[in-house]
């Protein structure tokens, strides 16, 4: 039970004894006697809840939201209920995020971070309370990326990179729920985005590249390292020629624990260019895409953009129409799902071309 009395200054104050035992006063400030006891029979409710470890039924959760933020905080101080999360804006929100990820987050992903913080910035006004964001509002923002034509594999990032944000609000309390917990992030491949890259395409390019391109598009397609990060960090220590084995260290995955490395086999259509490679490697070449070429594309990825700045794609298009060949749709990742097409076929024991086993 609760009760309530008057001090000196004409203050109320409700004592209870909480679930610990322990005897607590709540200090609302100068009440009425019949809003004195209205608090008191809400603090006994409430106390009742917290002893008993229920949660709040839907009138008393209404009642507790629309109360003021002073009459919350003191609630909360005697632990009656849960601490309200501060005020904070849509853009302080992103911020929030964007400072705690700074030092932990790739320059591609910041530059993805920054082109999501401007889809949000965009949609909901930057000095909205993200707590007004509700599971509708969230639908509408999807909704808004999907007409603006993107494709639906960029949609789906977008969101699960928005849902990330507002899960970093929940976790440090800065608002009460994530809106975009339940909205659909489905991905979808167009059919005609869904090409398979065969190895004699590959084949037909070799002879229009240097040693240099011919190490990147072996590497890629025959192994299906990601390019350009797998591709141009992967050293000769790492290489096992005898035994038919290398250790990929993965840039983009370093941070996640158990994900830094891989080991895998060189498989029996690779090993030719990496045996070139070696042979024209200079003496005390770490890299095994070496040379001032590889250099290049390293240190251009050392931008404020990352690997993106490392520009592969210009030269891997000359090469594909030297080659009398038609472009494919995301070149690099086509190239690594159509290894890993290949190393599925080789598993079952039902592909036609059996090189890469």
């Amino acid at each position: 039970m609760a009760s309530f009395s008057n001090d000196a200054n004409g203050n109320t104050r409700i004592l209870f004894t909480g679930r610990d035992g322990k005897r607590y006063t709540l200090r609302p400030g100068k009440l009425n006697k019949k809003n004195a006891n209205e608090l008191k029979l809400k603090v006994e409710h409430l106390n009742a809840l917290a002893v008993a470890s229920l949660p709040m039924d839907a009138d008393t959760a209404r009642w507790v939201a629309g109360i003021g933020d002073d009459l919350a905080a003191k609630l909360a101080a005697v632990g009656l209920v849960p601490e309200r999360p501060k005020a904070i804006t849509v853009a302080g929100l992103t911020d929030a995020f964007r400072v705690a990820r700074e030092g932990k987050t790739k320059p591609g992903s910041l530059t993805n971070l920054r082109t999501v913080t401007n889809d949000i910035l965009g949609f909901f006004l930057p000095a909205m309370n993200p707590n007004d964001i509700d599971e509708r509002k969230a639908e509408s923002f999807k909704k808004h990326l999907e007409d603006r034509g993107l494709a639906s594999a960029t949609t789906a990032r977008r969101l699960r990179f928005v849902r990330t944000i507002f899960a970093y609000g929940v976790k440090e309390k800065l608002i009460a729920v994530n809106p975009f917990g339940e909205v659909s992030c489905m991905s979808t491949l167009p059919k005609e985005r869904r090409v398979y890259v065969p190895a004699s395409d590959i084949e037909a390019m070799l002879p229009y590249a240097n040693p240099t391109w011919r190490t990147i598009l072996a590497l890629a397609r025959f192994a299906g390292l990601l390019c350009p990060s797998e591709v141009l960090t992967l050293r000769w220590e790492h290489i096992d020629l005898a035994n038919d084995r290398m250790t990929v260290t993965s840039p983009k995955t370093e941070h996640i624990p158990g994900k830094d490395y891989r080991g895998m086999p060189i498989f029996g259509n690779l090993k030719p260019y990496l045996e070139e490679a070696f042979e024209l490697a200079e003496p005390g070449e770490v890299f095994v895409v070496g040379g001032p070429q590889g250099q290049r594309y390293r240190e251009a990825s050392q931008g404020p953009n990352g690997w993106v700045n490392a520009n592969l794609r210009t030269t891997f298009g000359k090469l594909v129409r030297r080659a009398g060949l038609k472009q494919w749709p995301k070149p690099f990742h086509t190239l690594r799902a159509s290894c890993e097409t290949d190393a599925r076929l080789c598993a079952c024991r039902v592909t036609p071309d059996r090189r890469g086993c």
